[in-house]
């Protein structure tokens, strides 16, 4: 796209939202240098890697990157033979091994979902691990570079015998000066070092008594160092030390270097994919914690479908967004907004545009379920005021140099976007250019949307096949917009009114009605008639959907409880059976048992007195039998009659405060605190969010506020951090402070019979964080730990489940 067009839509303000989700500097950067491509291979495989490092976020065990060190200096010092690295490059090429070892780990985990293992085990593929060699350099390189002593045998004996022979001279020349200080001949009674050699602080009277070699003197001149003459030997073996030090030093250097050399290009490419994983990670991250559903890449020819579609810029400052729907169907080239400032047209116009460069670059666009959004060859914007001084360009002008490049590029796989068409200009004559640039786009097949204050361009809609009128409502009575887009109907410009409302003189406005042509004022009462039956028909949509959901809800219920009631049917009808046939067993037996009784006693009807017997025995079997079908079938038809009575009933209205499911948002489960013009305002986790009222389903429950609620006294301060239904606020202390605070929460849970208890900490530097999993991983009473999904805090949350 052209870099015009992403300027105006603020694309680079988007990046730098998706950037700050990145775990390393070098991931960040390489997130704002995303642009959107046209590849569609490469885009459907992008897209469906984000999909897979969101079900890794999301899943069993989480993850987070590892630090990526900017190692490309030393990987390309090692290109030269025989070149070796120092202490700091090493390090960091040991970080570079560690970390690409543990996030190869981290990709074969078994517990990861297959269809990230399928998309992400390319990048473990890609990765190194050599922890012989990452191993060699942590035990001779220590965190800031330097090389340990015990790096080897000889570098431990140079050290030794170098302390040694510094400690001598030192002591030596602590003696010399002891013996020159009552003559008040030394300045200072510090021995110190100049130009690698131990010398003391003497004064430049007594330098010709004293001897020896001046290496330096003061700025004033009063003070020599020397360097007396018993201690010049102590000072050459000094120095002997310390290059065979710094000798033994550079072979270690060089002999690490050597055995890295091989693995040069393995470690590049190592680097590289733990970069790209970090972006993957910076845009997972931004799709989970803002409910980005996949969208369909489609055609430019088959027009566009947005569900729930939110501003992204609008949605990172936390604003409370109404979302959008837009659905252009394939003879739909060209859609005109028209309507009252501030009514949402630019921000529509903005949002779609970045939701079309957002997705190409490989990025989730914050859209609802069952979206779809053309992958355009190039995006044209005209969007905003322009004018140059120095190119002198006035608005219009500055409109129209632009208006001239999207006639000259724009081709039907394009997509363009125009901001008050016909501005800045006579009416008249702007909306004729203006209706002459649509009509031309329209017969090209380009996709375009398009705003306007003009009414002579609304009726471009009745006169060129392909353009379609579109307002965003306002609301007539409270004078506001309520930002809902209303297809097929012209906006009004609503002026008359707000003038009205902002108190001018009635006479003048009166006056000014007057002045309105009729065909106007009929035009304008056709258009606020449209509005109210639309309005209407919408209200009553909702309600139609609502009973849809309604009915929907209760069906699976009923089926719910038929087939639980069928179960206990059949283990009622199992034990039943069971238990007469026990008794009928044991009847038989006692009946056996008088007959060998009497057989014994020698009785002469025996035989006829067991079979009558036995007549007797299975009759009321088979009447206990009948009378067991009939109970059964009496309870089933009274089942049934239940579940015939709770279809035929209608379940309530939600009702502010209640907790409800939003279907549009994977039917997460809210609390609604608001319904206002159909829509309605509910707060899932930390975030508010409005949607249709059709899409919200009541639970029946409302939120749970009598929920455990316990105090943690700090042993110290007598205050600790904010605990209640289950979680414990860790954020504004010390690493040091908290694992007193997180045993005692755990204990609390435990004993409450909690199942999970949240752990928030914040995001900050991550060492709360660390500290929270090192203690959740030993706490036997903790059976697993994650981090929190993006409506529980994300980051900034670890969710422990109890065991």
């Amino acid at each position: 796209m052209n870099t015009h067009a992403l300027s105006v839509l603020e694309f680079p303000r988007v990046l730098d939202v998706v950037a700050d989700r990145a775990s390393s500097v070098l991931g960040a950067v390489a997130v704002r240098a995303l642009r959107p491509r046209t590849d569609r291979a490469w885009l459907a495989l992008e897209l469906a890697r984000v999909q897979a490092m969101r079900a890794v976020l999301s899943g069993e065990g989480g993850w987070s990157p590892e630090p990526i060190p900017d190692v490309r200096q030393a990987l390309a010092r090692l290109r030269l033979e025989g070149a070796a690295l120092d202490g700091v490059q090493l390090t960091g090429i040991a970080t570079l091994l560690r970390s690409s070892r543990r996030t190869q780990s981290a990709l074969r985990d078994p517990r990861r979902p297959v269809m990230a293992t399928a998309y992400l085990l390319p990048f473990a593929v890609r990765l190194i691990t050599a922890q012989r060699d990452e191993d060699a350099i942590d035990k001779a390189i220590d965190g800031d570079g330097a090389v340990r002593d015990d790096a080897s045998p000889t570098l431990r004996r140079l050290r030794r015998e170098l302390m040694g022979a510094q400690g001598e001279l030192v002591r030596l020349l602590e003696r010399i000066m002891a013996q020159l200080e009552p003559n008040h001949q030394v300045s200072d009674m510090s021995v110190t070092v100049r130009n690698g050699r131990y010398v003391i602080p003497v004064k430049s009277h007594a330098r010709a008594a004293l001897g020896g070699i001046v290496h330096d003197s003061s700025g004033t001149g009063a003070t020599v160092f020397i360097e007396p003459p018993a201690a010049v030997e102590f000072g050459n073996r000094i120095r002997e030390l310390e290059a065979d030090e710094q000798r033994e030093v550079e072979r270690i250097l060089r002999e690490l270097s050597d055995n890295i050399r091989p693995l040069q290009p393995s470690m590049l490419e190592a680097f590289a994919a733990l970069v790209e994983l970090d972006v993957l990670y910076a845009r997972a991250r931004y799709a989970n914690e803002f409910a980005c559903e996949p969208a369909e890449l489609g055609e430019p020819a088959d027009g566009l479908q947005v569900r729930f579609g939110r501003h992204p810029l609008l949605l990172a400052r936390n604003a409370a967004v109404v979302p959008f729907d837009l659905v252009l169907l394939p003879d739909e080239r060209t859609l005109l907004i028209s309507g009252p400032n501030t009514g949402g047209k630019t921000v529509l116009l903005k949002a779609l545009g970045l939701f079309c460069a957002m997705l190409q670059s490989g990025i989730p666009a914050p859209v609802g379920p069952e979206s779809r959004l053309p992958i355009v060859d190039d995006c044209f914007a005209d969007v905003g005021d322009e004018q140059s001084l120095e190119a002198n360009l006035s608005t219009f002008s500055a409109h129209l140099v632009h208006q001239r490049e999207i006639l000259r590029g724009a081709t039907d796989c394009s997509l363009v976007l125009i901001d008050e068409l016909g501005s800045g200009t006579d009416p008249l004559e702007g909306a004729a250019l203006g209706g002459a640039i649509l009509e031309a786009l329209t017969q090209r097949n380009t996709l375009t949307v398009a705003t306007t204050h003009l009414g002579a361009l609304k009726e471009l809609a009745a006169e060129v096949p392909g353009v379609v009128n579109a307002s965003l409502q306002f609301d007539a009575v409270k004078l506001a917009p309520t930002y809902r887009l209303l297809k097929g109907i012209p906006g009004r410009s609503y002026g008359l009114s707000i003038a009205r409302r902002l108190d001018l003189p009635g006479e003048v406005l009166d006056r000014a009605e007057e002045r309105v042509p009729k065909v106007e004022r009929d035009v304008h009462r056709l258009l606020a008639d449209l509005e109210a039956r639309d309005d209407v028909l919408a209200q009553r949509e909702v309600q139609l959907d609502r009973l849809v959901a309604d009915a929907e809800l209760q069906r699976g219920a009923l089926e719910t409880r038929e087939r639980t009631l069928k179960e206990k049917e059949r283990e009622l009808e199992r034990e039943s059976r069971k238990s007469a046939r026990t008794h009928l067993l044991e009847a038989r037996q006692t009946i056996e048992g008088v007959i060998a009784e009497l057989k014994v006693k020698g009785a002469a009807d025996l035989e006829e007195a067991a079979r009558v017997a036995r007549r007797v025995v299975e009759t009321e079997a088979q009447r206990q039998g009948r009378e067991l079908e009939r109970l059964l079938l009496e309870q089933r038809e009274k089942a049934a009659e239940v579940a015939r009575a709770q279809r035929g009933g209608v379940e309530r209205l939600p009702e502010v405060g209640e907790l409800v499911e939003a279907s549009a948002f994977g039917n997460r489960v809210g609390t609604l605190i608001d319904m206002k013009n159909g829509l309605g305002t509910v707060a899932i986790g930390a975030l508010k969010m409005n949607f249709p009222m059709a899409t919200l389903r009541p639970t029946g429950k409302k939120p749970d506020r009598a929920a455990v609620t316990v105090a943690i006294s700090n042993p110290d301060e007598d205050t600790g951090p904010p605990m209640g239904a289950g979680e414990v606020d860790l954020r504004g202390m010390r690493v040091s402070e908290i694992d007193d605070f997180v045993s005692r929460a755990i204990d609390t849970a435990v004993r409450a019979d909690l199942k999970e208890l949240r752990i928030i900490h914040g995001k900050g530097t991550g060492a709360l964080r660390e500290r929270v999993t090192t203690m959740l991983r030993n706490e036997s009473r903790v059976a697993s730990h994650r981090m929190g999904l993006w409506n529980e805090g994300g980051a900034g949350v670890t969710i422990a489940e109890l065991r």
